[in-house]
């Protein structure tokens, strides 16, 4: 019995001992999951504040290595590579930028214009001296000034009411000298400056530096202007819808509204534009009937 006590009494002891043992662990094992899960909390959370500021970071610095675009100064060259004039061979259609209205506001119409305002100013002083009688009394009212009309000169209104040019009508040369390029509006023409052909509503002629350029035909100066491809040129109504136009010019003679007589010089040959180089010193001469280029040869005698 004593035995058998003895050995309940140990095996409570042992009971109690791995109760204790086990509840110690699974005591230990709970705190351990408990600060695991915890810190895994802590690291799914995010700070804004943080993050705000790192965005603003990266925005400042992206805005800092953004530069304005610089501009292509080769676009700005003088080289021929392209014409602003050039026409496809199958276009059918020419035209220029000249073209229209005379390019209006070149610096010869502008010196044009001053000269002309001058000018009446003083006719319109020297009609009121004039009307004044010898002892200073004042002419009768409404007779102290002339009208723009009354002052121009009746020859020059006569002539310009009297512009009449003809099909069949010859017309005189600018200046002696070979065609170095020939009016092509059928099929395109070879341009040696710009190594490309294009159609031509002109011809081109040469001609020597400085040397006179006569007006062709009997006209009314319509437009004095400035172009990049033909230079300081003159367009002159002839009458009946047809104008001559001269290019390549120097030292012009003549303004905007000027009444001419064929013969008359307009100006001088100048040096070639960029478009011309290889050709040299030339007369751009252009012929059109109501806006439509017609070839000049036809009616040069």
């Amino acid at each position: 019995m004593r035995r058998n006590r003895s050995t309940m009494k140990k095996e409570r002891i042992i009971m109690l001992v791995s109760s204790v043992f086990v509840l110690t662990a699974l005591t230990m094992t709970g705190f351990y999951v408990k600060e695991k899960n915890e810190a895994e909390k802590d690291g799914y959370v995010v700070d804004m504040s943080a993050l705000e500021k790192t965005t603003e970071d990266k925005t400042k610095e992206l805005a800092e290595s953004v530069q304005p675009a610089g501009t292509d100064d080769t676009a700005k060259g003088n080289d021929l590579d392209y014409d602003p004039n050039f026409q496809e061979a199958s276009s059918g259609n020419v035209t220029n930028a000249w073209e229209g209205d005379g390019a209006a506001g070149s610096t010869a119409q502008a010196d044009a214009s001053g000269t002309e305002t001058a000018n009446k100013d003083i006719a319109k002083e020297g009609a009121q001296e004039e009307s004044e009688t010898e002892d200073g009394a004042p002419a009768e009212a409404g007779a102290d000034m002339e009208t723009e009309d009354e002052i121009t000169p009746t020859a020059s209104m006569d002539a310009a009411k009297a512009l009449s040019f003809h099909e069949r009508d010859n017309l005189g040369w600018p200046v002696a000298g070979n065609v170095l390029i020939n009016y092509s509006m059928d099929k395109t023409v070879y341009f040696p400056t710009l190594q490309q052909y294009k159609y031509n509503p002109a011809i081109v002629i040469a001609a020597t530096e400085g040397e006179n350029i006569a007006a062709s035909a009997d006209g009314k100066v319509i437009s004095v202007f400035e172009d990049a491809e033909i230079g300081q040129a003159v367009c002159v109504d002839i009458g009946n819808g047809y104008e001559l136009t001269y290019g390549q010019l120097r030292d012009i003679m003549v303004l905007k509204g000027d009444v001419i007589s064929a013969g008359d010089v307009i100006g001088k040959v100048a040096a070639p534009t960029k478009y011309y180089s290889v050709e040299g010193p030339n007369v751009y001469f252009r012929l059109t009937k109501d806006g439509v280029p017609v070839n000049p040869l036809s009616n040069l005698e």
